[in-house]
């Protein structure tokens, strides 16, 4: 089975403390420690778990600059066969619609079974696994928390879904999957991991290679443009209320009459 894995370098919010700049344009970038986008990182565990018991392949596939190689270098030491980096300048200021076209380019040269995603990235937005689907025309899922290949053609999954539930279909492959944390426990990575695909080439590919017309991607394209980032006042405080049981139902009744939540 061959299984794309779409993965992003993004600041590691274990590592930074972060804040929003003078301007209010974007986070203080300057010291920030980067790593792989958690949810990405459950994606690439599950799609070696799935290429060990199925056979094939696992490529993972990166839109960023060239510091985003060593999160390819990452997963590839976790296992992951190979890495391939969409960069060029054009790319740069590029929403989701033009992320999701960058890769559309990039997966329409191979040929996968399976594209998977992080359920979240793009600072949060979680859109680029539906748009991918809508553009290739193939089936999609989100919030899968379980992977089965039943055979050459379908695959069964979960999806976590509103109260707790489970939710189980089948799909036809080839297909797209949003894949959620916990899905399965991603294996560490070592120095010996890291050191083993440290001169492995990983090709680089721009807009001429991938047939994207640059005009179509990047800042001048985009449909979404971030104008304002800022850290929210914080509230007041919550009031615990003292007292019995009997005393505390009864100044929740009078604080509940004086918010109007009651008559």
């Amino acid at each position: 089975m061959e299984i794309l894995v779409c993965v992003k370098r993004v600041p590691d919010t274990a590592e930074n403390e972060i804040s929003v700049n003078s301007s209010g344009s974007d986070i203080e970038r300057g010291d920030l420690v980067y790593s792989v986008n958690e949810w990405d990182n459950y994606a690439v565990e599950e799609a070696i778990q799935i290429r060990d018991k199925a056979g094939g392949s696992v490529t993972v596939v990166s839109v960023g600059d060239a510091d985003s190689e060593e999160v390819l270098r990452r997963e590839m030491a976790m296992g992951a066969d190979k890495g391939v980096l969409l960069s060029d300048s054009a790319f740069e200021g590029s929403d989701g619609k033009g992320l999701a076209s960058i890769l559309k380019a990039e997966i329409e040269k191979g040929k996968y079974d399976l594209i998977l995603t992080g359920t979240q990235a793009d600072d949060g937005a979680g859109q680029i696994g539906g748009m991918l689907a809508a553009m290739l025309n193939l089936p999609y899922a989100s919030l899968v928390n379980r992977i089965e290949v039943l055979d050459g053609k379908k695959i069964k999954l979960g999806r976590e879904i509103a109260g707790g539930n489970q939710e189980i279909s089948e799909m036809d492959l080839p297909c797209v999957l949003s894949i959620q944390t916990g899905i399965n426990e991603p294996r560490y990575v070592g120095i010996r991991g890291i050191r083993k695909v440290a001169s492995v080439e990983i090709p680089v590919h721009g807009a001429s290679d991938l047939g994207v017309n640059p005009g179509s991607v990047g800042k001048a394209a985009a449909g979404v443009s971030r104008v304002d980032y800022y850290v929210p006042a914080l509230g007041k405080g919550a009031e615990l209320l003292e007292g019995s049981i009997e005393e505390k139902v009864e100044k929740l009744i009078e604080l509940l009459k004086s918010k109007g939540g009651i008559k």
